[in-house]
Formats: C-alpha cells, sequence, structure tokens
C-alpha cells in the first residue's frame, strides 16, 4: 500500500525544513537528533506504577538500567521482559526507549528492565550482546529481588535491540537462562544483506539503505566479525531450540525482508512464530505512539502477546 499519509505528512515536513539524514551528522549531534524526534513523537508519558533506576553487573563494568513496575500488581513474582532500545548499536539510550517500556509494562503486566548496553563505536562488536546477555542473566539471577519470576523471562528489542534480543536468545540457548519469548521489532540480523527491500529503500528522508551501512560501519571493528551469530543471527547454524517469537516487520523498511528471512528459519525450527508486516510503516514507526495508530496498536499487540506467552489473565 501507498505510504500512510500521516508518515508522507511527515517527510513534506522534513523536506521543507530541510532536515538532514543522521548519518550526515558528527556522532553527538546525531544522538541529540534521535532523541529529541523519538521525545517528540512519543508523547504524553505513558502511566505505570513504578520506576526505579538499577545498576547490573556487565563484562565491561556496570551498566545502567531502568526497572519499571506495572500500577496495582497483584500479589506474586511478575514476569520479567528485558528491553534492549533500539538505535544502530550507535544510537539510543534509556531515555529513547522509556515510551516503549512504559506501554509494554502497563499493557503486558510485568516487570520491564531497559538495559543501557555500551555503544559502538567507542565500544564496537561484541560489547553490546555480551552486554546483554550478562544482564538477561543477572535478571534471572535477581528475579525475586525485584519482584519478578525468573521462570517467565523474555527479551524484546527494536531495530538493533531486536539484534541484540535476538543474539542473546542464541547465548541463552546454549549458556542460560531459559527464556519465555522473545519479541524483535524490525531487527537488522544479516549485515550486507542484498534484498528487495534494501535495494528498494533509498529515500534520504527516512531510515534507509545509507542508513543501514552507516550503523554497521560504526558497530564492526572489523567486517569479518559480521559472520558471527551475534553480529548477524540469520547466519547462524541452527535456531533450534530458541524460544517462541513475535517478529515485527514495516512495509517502508530495509530491514523488511531479512526479518521476515528469520521469522521463517525460526519457523522452520520448529519455533512458533507469529509475524506481523505493517504496511504503510517505516522503520522507527514503532516508538512514534504519540504521533501514529499503527504505533499504538503494534505496542498494544506486542503486550498481548506477551501476556498470552507469561500467562498473565487478560
Amino acid at each position: 500500500m501507498p505510504l500512510h499519509p500521516q508518515l508522507a505528512l511527515m517527510r513534506a515536513h522534513r523536506v521543507a525544513s530541510g532536515a538532514r539524514p543522521l548519518y550526515e551528522m558528527s556522532l553527538a549531534d546525531a544522538r541529540a537528533a534521535d532523541l529529541a524526534s523519538i521525545k517528540a513523537d512519543r508523547g504524553t508519558a505513558h502511566p505505570v506504577g513504578e520506576v526505579v533506576p538499577l545498576r547490573i553487573p556487565g563484562p565491561g563494568g556496570d551498566l545502567d538500567a531502568r526497572l519499571y513496575r506495572p500500577a496495582g500488581a497483584p500479589d506474586g513474582p511478575l514476569p520479567v521482559l528485558a528491553y534492549f532500545f533500539g538505535g544502530g548499536w550507535v544510537l539510543g539510550n534509556l531515555e529513547t526507549s522509556d515510551g516503549t517500556c512504559r506501554r509494554l509494562c502497563a499493557g503486558a503486566g510485568c516487570l520491564v528492565v531497559s538495559v543501557a548496553y555500551r555503544l559502538a563505536p567507542e565500544h564496537p562488536f561484541p560489547a553490546a550482546p555480551r552486554d546483554c546477555h550478562a544482564a538477561v542473566t543477572w535478571l534471572a539471577a535477581h528475579a525475586a529481588e525485584l519482584g519478578g519470576d525468573p521462570a517467565r523471562l523474555a527479551v524484546a528489542g527494536d531495530s538493533a535491540g531486536g539484534n541484540l534480543a535476538a543474539a542473546v536468545t542464541l547465548q541463552a540457548r546454549d549458556a542460560g537462562p531459559a527464556l519465555a519469548a522473545q519479541v524483535l521489532v524490525y531487527p537488522n540480523v544479516a549485515y550486507g544483506a542484498d534484498t528487495p527491500s534494501m535495494r528498494d529503500n533509498t529515500d534520504p528522508f527516512f531510515f534507509n539503505r545509507t542508513s543501514v551501512d552507516w550503523y554497521w560501519g560504526h558497530y564492526l571493528a572489523d567486517p569479518a566479525d559480521a559472520a558471527d551469530p551475534l553480529a548477524s543471527p540469520l547466519r547462524a547454524g541452527s535456531l533450534h531450540g530458541l524460544p517462541s517469537a513475535l517478529v515485527v516487520t514495516a512495509e517502508y523498511d530495509p530491514l523488511r525482508d531479512e526479518g521476515e528471512q528469520y521469522a521463517e528459519r525460526l519457523r522452520a525450527a520448529g519455533v512458533p512464530v507469529e509475524l506481523a508486516r505493517y504496511d504503510g510503516m517505516t522503520h522507527g514507526f514503532f516508538t512514534m505512539t504519540g504521533t501514529l495508530a499503527a504505533a499504538r496498536e503494534a505496542t498494544a499487540r506486542v503486550a498481548e502477546y506477551l501476556r498470552k506467552a507469561f500467562g498473565v489473565p487478560g
């Protein structure tokens, strides 16, 4: 279908204002612009019961994290979702994922822990997937102290965060902890992907194939590292034994095809999979809950999927 009218208006505004792609900016300016854009599009803060800062031990030092607790939570331990923000492993922080984490916490009735993994290029691959797995391992060991249930632990993330969530499931399959589910929102799972969606999406006013190359260029200190499944989960030899998955893609996204290929590989490996493509949407739509009805619908769908995976009553 055509680009959604709301996104077409957003594009027209960017054209009129002379907006520059993030990949034409310095890292500092790109990080500031990314944060400002997400804050502008996420809308009013969704209410939750409590937001608590955490420090989680990581392989390179303590990691900042943020715990979200739902309002009116029932007695007894709650399921736990570890969330990894997007930003191409280069941009993003706990604040850029705040809107999403609040909605998932309230909608899924679970604890959400957002993890500030180390960013590239200051900390290139494999720092981020190692940080994220260490954080999930710590959450499994300390869930009870937070009021959580380690037997109902899941991972989720958008874009680079989806890549990291997938990488965590591969590490957890081999080294623990056990995971109940994974949610991958337009994940980038294959370095150098040459797919129709990668070739077609070149619009400089949206996330495009040049954006993809720019992020990978900062993330990998050596392009040879792309062969590692923790960098490119689609290249993993086997996806057997991974947790059930919800994969969300967007029609006008260079990462669309590789995300859908990953969903099909999971299904072929016997992993229960739900695939949801949002037509008319671009990469990044998921965090635009203050601007796009489709973003609110997608976060509600993810929350409902998690409720079912966790066995939380509707």
